[in-house]
């Protein structure tokens, strides 16, 4: 292999490898740049702007989201003469759907897994009465808003331009794996996380990863992501990945009996294997579903590349 062809592949264009790296440094030092001018400026503004915030869990999402699609459409356009919709972020045709589709079986796996959890005997729920109903109902829209500014990054960031890159040069499962690992470290400093929660952080990338390929665009995966934060928050009041804040008063009120290796109590139900049951359970479901398919736009657009521009 000559120095050349470690660099450049048979088309002339820059190996997946290089794009992926170039996607990540560019999107890590203007993320650092523009986060922490927002910081400032909020925190002067408003007292109550910190990390970990719902505020700041907003703004640093929409900021982070903007970047990663910025930097993924200049890096497809640039680097592999990609249109924007490429993304997977545009309104394709069958988005609508596969919205629709990822809300239900986002809430359908979350609700599997608590299922396991209440037939050990570890979960039970009642309706949080000890709460008046508009700071529920208030909870209920506003973590909606939170969760979805959230999911919307996170899928954008790991299953966006770094996955998609690889799937073009045939790499699809080596960057579902990379990215999964990427989405499990980025977590392992959440509150009262440990190896099982991790490792259900790693499948659950391998979920989204899955889910990505049957669609070829991130509006299936962003239903699946954000309802499952938001029915396992806002609905059952369980901790969101060790987050409390954001769903505070929830509809139903968890109580937690243990142990935590099957509920994962502090960390939430991600933190047990009532939830590596119902992941893996989802991803198989997932990858033979028949009628989860790519348009032929997304399909053209993110296939293996070829000589000629696609």
């Amino acid at each position: 292999m000559t120095i050349k062809q470690v660099f450049f592949n048979q088309f002339e264009r820059l190996r997946s490898g290089w794009r992926f790296m170039i996607f990540l440094a560019v999107f890590i030092f203007i993320s650092a740049v523009v986060g922490s001018a927002a910081k400032t400026f909020f925190g002067l503004i408003f007292p109550g702007y910190a990390t970990g915030s719902a505020g700041f869990l907003v703004v640093n999402g929409l900021l982070s989201l903007i970047a990663a699609l910025f930097i993924g459409w200049l890096c497809g356009k640039y680097l592999e003469g990609l249109p924007f919709r490429a993304l997977g972020a545009w309104f394709t045709k069958g988005w609508l759907r596969n919205l629709g589709v990822g809300i239900v079986v986002g809430s359908a796996t979350l609700g599997l897994a608590v299922l396991f959890a209440l037939i050990s005997g570890g979960l039970s729920f009642r309706l949080n009465s000890g709460q008046q109903n508009t700071a529920i109902f208030l909870t209920l829209g506003f973590s909606l808003v939170v969760f979805a500014v959230a999911a919307a990054f996170e899928e954008t960031f790991f299953r966006g331009y770094m996955l998609q890159t690889f799937s073009r040069s045939g790499l699809a499962w080596l960057a579902i794996l990379l990215t999964s690992i990427f989405f499990g470290i980025v977590h392992l400093n959440n509150p009262n996380a440990g190896q099982i929660s991790t490792i259900n952080t790693i499948l659950a990338g391998i979920w989204f990863g899955v889910a990505y390929l049957k669609t070829r665009d991130l509006w299936f995966v962003f239903g699946m992501h954000l309802m499952w934060n938001w029915t396992q928050g806002a609905i059952f009041g369980i901790e969101v990945s060790g987050l409390t804040d954001i769903t505070t008063p929830a509809l139903l009120e968890e109580i937690d009996r243990g142990p935590s290796w099957i509920t994962g109590e502090n960390y939430g139900i991600e933190g047990g294997i009532a939830c590596t049951i119902a992941l893996i359970i989802s991803t198989a479901l997932i990858y033979f579903l028949p009628f989860l398919k790519p348009s032929h736009e997304m399909l053209l657009l993110t296939s293996a590349e070829t000589e000629s521009e696609l």
